[in-house]
C-alpha cells in the first residue's frame, strides 16, 4: 500500500467520501496549476524590485553622449530588480539588474558599504553583481570617471542617490523574501531582435571560426524560472544580447527601452495570469490598439511635433504594483490563498544584458536619411558623412513602436521558455572575484610557430572612430568608423588636451588615439584602470560578470574558454550541459571589448576597446584563472582596490531656478478625465493624463 504520504493517500482512498477524494486530488495539483509546491526545494530564493527612475527633467541622458539629449518627462519608470539564491550550506549570491545604461564603480562601492552596515559580511563584492540593461534613455551623471560624465556637465547627485537607494532596497526586499524554492533553466533562439551593426569588423574574424556559427550575432536567450515552494513561480531573469537603442538620441523621455519594456510586459502578463484573467485579449487592448500614443523620431524629416503626445506618453505602460509577501502557517491557509492570491509575493521579471557590443535592435538595417539608400558597408557613411546614417527599428519611423516590438519579441520568447522550463538547477552556490589593473596587465599569447610570448594591455585610450558613433547613434563632424589613421586637424586638437606618449601609441596600435583617457588625471581620473571580473555559480549555471560590452565573437571566445576549463578539470561537477552566460556592463563600466581581428578594423567598437588590441586575451586569461579556482575550491588574490572618487566629483549642472506651470494651471490638474456615467469591464484599464512640468 506504500509508505508515507503516498501510502496514506492511496491506501485509504477507497474508504473516503467522494468529496474528500476530490479535495485531495485538488491538493495534489495545486503545485502545478497555482504554484503551492508541497515538495522539497533546492535553495532559498528571494526576489525584489525597487524604483530607480531619477530626475525626469533637465538632466542629460546616459548612452549617446549627446549634449542636446536632455530629459523632459517619462516614457515609463525604471527599476532595479534583484534575485538572491542561498544553497543548503549557506553560500549565497545576489544579482541585480538595473534599468540603467550600465553599472557604475562608485554606485557599486556605496551599495556594498550600505550592505555591510546592514548585513555584515553576508553580501560583498565577491558575491554581489550589479548589471545594467544598457538603455540609452536614463538619467546620466552617476558614474565617477570624467569621460562618462562630460555630457551631463559632471556628477549628478540626484541620479546617483536614487540608483544607490533603489539597488539597496531591492536587495533588502529579496533578502527579506528568502523562502525555500527551486530554479529552472531553459534556453532557446530568438531570431528577430538583433542584427550586427559592424558586420565588416565581424567578417575580419577567421573564416574557420565564423563557420562554426550560423549567425553573426548570438540569438540564444537563457532564462531562469524561480519557483517558490509555497507560491509557485515568483520571477524570471533572462540574458539576451541586443542594444538598448530602440529609442533614438532625439528622445527626451526616460525609458527602459526594449528590455525595460519586455520586463514590464512580462510582469503584467504574470499578474493577469495569476488572477486568472484572459491576458491575451487584455494584452492586445492595452498594448496593440491605435490609441497608444506614438512619436516619430526627430531624425526623420517632417516629424510630428504635437506636444500633447509627450504628455500622454507617460501613460504608455501600466504600473505593476507589488504586494508584500505574508507567511502562512497552516495548510488551510495555503489552500485558501491558492484561490485568493491576495498576498503572493510580487512577480519580478528582468531582461538582462549580455555580449551586445555589436548587436543592434534596429533590425531593418542602416540607411541614409537623405537618399533612403543603404549606408556605406565599411564606414557607415552617406556620401562620406556619418551623421546621415541611421539604423531602422521594426517600427520605423516610430521609435516607440520599435521599442514595443523588440521588447515584445523578447517578452514572447521569455514566456515560451518560462512555460517550458523543466531543467532544475542542482548543486552548490559559489563565486570568485578579482580586481585587475588593466592598464598594464601581462598577457601570454600563442606564437604562430609555437610557444608563447608575453605582451601587455595598455592605459585606456579612445580611437578616432569612437567620435564617429554607430548606426544607432552617429557622431558629428567628419569622423567615420573604420578610421585607422585619423587626421591632422583632430590630432592637433587632441594634443591641446593630452599628447599620448610614443609608448602608448605603439601599445594601442593600430588604433589612432583621439583621447588618451588612461593618462589623463585632471581633475581626476578620466577612465578606469582597475576593473572587477567575477564568476557566479548556481548549480550548472555559470554567470560571467564583465565590466563592459563584449562583441558577439569576443563573448563566444570567452564563454568557450571558460567552458573548456570547467568541463576538463575538477571532479566532473560540470559536463557539456553547463550553461554559461555573460552578464555585460556589470559592477563597473569600461566600454567595449572586441577580438584582436575586429580591433584591427577600428570601427566604433574597436576604437572603444580601451586597453589595446590584447584586451580580450587578458579577459580570457584571467577568467580561466577564476574558473580553475572555482572548480578546485581555491581562493584568488583580491587584487588592487578601485578608487573611490566621490569626494572629488564636480557638478556644473545648474539647479532648477523655477518650476512652474502656465497661468491658470496647477500641477495635478486633470486634462482628460473618464467620461461621466461610464461603465467598464473589470479587465478594462483607463488612463487619465495630468498636467506636469513638461511645459518647461
Amino acid at each position: 500500500e506504500g509508505t508515507g504520504m503516498l501510502g496514506f493517500l492511496y491506501g485509504g482512498l477507497t474508504h473516503w467520501p467522494s468529496a474528500t477524494i476530490s479535495f485531495l486530488i485538488f491538493l495534489s495539483f495545486l503545485q502545478y496549476d497555482i504554484g503551492v509546491a508541497l515538495s522539497a526545494s533546492n535553495y532559498l530564493i528571494g526576489l525584489g524590485s525597487y524604483d530607480i527612475t531619477g530626475p525626469a527633467a533637465d538632466v542629460n541622458m546616459m548612452g549617446y553622449a549627446d549634449l542636446d539629449q536632455i530629459a523632459s518627462g517619462l516614457h515609463f519608470r525604471l527599476r532595479a530588480r534583484t534575485f538572491i539564491v542561498v544553497d543548503p550550506k549557506g553560500n549565497r549570491l545576489a544579482f541585480v539588474n538595473l534599468d540603467a545604461c550600465m553599472a557604475s564603480q562608485i554606485v557599486t562601492i556605496k551599495v556594498l558599504e550600505r550592505l555591510k552596515v546592514r548585513y555584515g559580511d553576508l553580501y560583498t563584492e565577491q558575491n554581489v553583481a550589479i548589471s545594467g540593461i544598457h538603455t540609452h534613455a536614463g538619467p546620466g551623471g552617476y558614474l565617477q570617471y570624467v569621460v562618462y560624465i562630460v555630457t551631463s556637465l559632471g556628477f549628478v547627485r540626484q541620479s546617483f542617490d536614487v540608483i544607490v537607494d533603489g539597488i539597496e532596497k531591492s536587495i533588502v526586499q529579496a533578502h527579506e523574501r528568502l523562502q525555500p524554492g527551486s530554479i529552472f533553466v531553459n534556453k532557446g533562439e530568438l531570431l528577430d531582435a538583433g542584427v550586427n551593426r559592424s558586420p565588416s569588423a565581424y567578417l575580419n574574424n577567421p573564416a574557420a571560426e565564423r563557420a562554426q556559427y550560423k549567425y553573426d550575432v548570438d540569438k540564444e536567450m537563457t532564462l531562469l524560472k524561480f519557483v517558490n515552494d509555497k507560491w509557485g513561480p515568483v520571477g524570471s531573469f533572462n540574458w539576451f544580447a541586443t542594444h538598448g537603442t530602440s529609442m533614438s538620441r532625439t528622445n527626451s523621455l526616460i525609458s527602459g527601452d526594449n528590455k525595460g519594456a519586455a520586463a514590464r510586459f512580462m510582469e503584467d502578463w504574470f499578474e493577469q495570469k495569476s488572477s486568472q484573467e484572459d491576458f491575451d485579449a487584455l494584452y492586445f487592448k492595452k498594448f496593440r490598439t491605435e490609441k497608444i500614443p506614438r512619436r516619430v523620431s526627430t531624425i526623420v524629416p517632417n516629424h510630428n511635433k504635437n506636444r500633447n503626445e509627450l504628455m500622454s506618453l507617460a501613460t504608455y505602460f501600466p504600473f505593476s504594483q507589488g504586494r508584500p509577501a505574508t507567511r502562512f502557517l497552516s495548510l488551510a491557509s495555503r489552500v485558501r490563498n491558492a484561490f485568493m492570491q491576495t498576498d503572493r509575493p510580487q512577480f519580478v521579471s528582468a531582461f538582462c544584458q549580455s555580449n551586445c557590443g555589436d548587436v543592434s535592435p534596429n533590425v531593418l538595417g542602416a540607411y541614409c536619411i537623405d537618399t533612403g539608400l543603404s549606408c556605406d558597408f565599411d564606414h557607415s557613411t552617406c556620401n562620406g558623412k556619418n551623421e546621415l546614417c541611421y539604423g531602422r527599428g521594426p517600427g520605423y519611423p516610430d521609435e516607440f513602436e520599435s521599442t514595443r516590438i523588440i521588447g515584445e519579441r523578447q517578452f514572447k520568447k521569455a514566456i515560451g521558455l518560462f512555460d517550458k522550463a523543466t531543467e532544475p538547477l542542482t548543486g552548490k552556490v559559489d563565486y570568485r572575484h578579482a580586481f585587475l589593473n588593466f592598464s598594464n596587465l601581462e598577457v601570454s599569447l600563442p606564437k604562430v610557430g609555437g610557444g608563447h610570448e608575453v605582451s601587455k594591455t595598455c592605459p585606456a585610450a579612445l580611437g578616432f572612430s569612437f567620435a564617429a558613433g554607430t548606426t544607432d547613434g552617429p557622431g558629428a563632424f567628419d569622423f567615420k568608423q573604420g578610421d585607422e589613421k585619423g587626421n591632422a586637424f583632430w590630432r592637433l586638437v587632441r594634443d591641446l588636451i593630452k599628447t599620448p606618449s610614443q609608448e602608448q601609441i605603439k601599445c594601442q596600435y593600430p588604433k589612432p588615439i583621439l583621447l588618451d583617457t588612461g593618462e589623463m588625471k585632471e581633475p581626476y581620473d578620466w577612465a578606469p584602470s582597475i576593473l572587477p571580473i567575477q564568476i557566479l555559480r548556481i548549480g550548472q549555471l555559470v554567470i560571467l560578470s564583465v565590466p563592459g560590452e563584449f562583441t558577439t565573437m569576443a563573448g563566444r571566445r570567452l564563454r568557450d574558454a571558460v567552458k573548456k576549463v570547467l568541463t576538463s578539470g575538477g571532479n566532473g561537477e560540470f559536463n557539456s550541459n553547463v550553461h554559461i552566460v555573460i552578464a555585460g556592463l556589470t559592477n563597473t563600466y569600461s566600454q567595449y571589448v572586441t577580438t584582436f581581428e575586429e580591433y584591427k578594423v577600428q570601427r566604433y567598437e574597436g576604437a572603444s576597446t580601451l586597453y589595446g588590441p590584447h584586451t580580450l586575451d587578458a579577459y580570457i586569461q584571467e577568467f580561466k584563472k577564476l574558473a580553475a579556482a572555482l572548480i578546485s575550491g581555491r581562493t584568488v588574490e583580491p587584487g588592487p582596490q578601485p578608487p573611490d572618487l566621490l569626494d572629488k566629483q564636480i557638478s556644473l549642472l545648474p539647479p532648477v531656478v523655477i518650476d512652474s506651470t502656465p497661468p491658470g494651471i496647477n500641477f495635478g490638474d486633470v486634462e482628460t478625465d473618464v467620461p461621466p456615467n461610464s461603465t467598464f469591464r473589470r479587465d478594462f484599464t483607463s488612463y487619465t493624463s495630468v498636467i506636469s512640468d513638461l511645459f518647461r
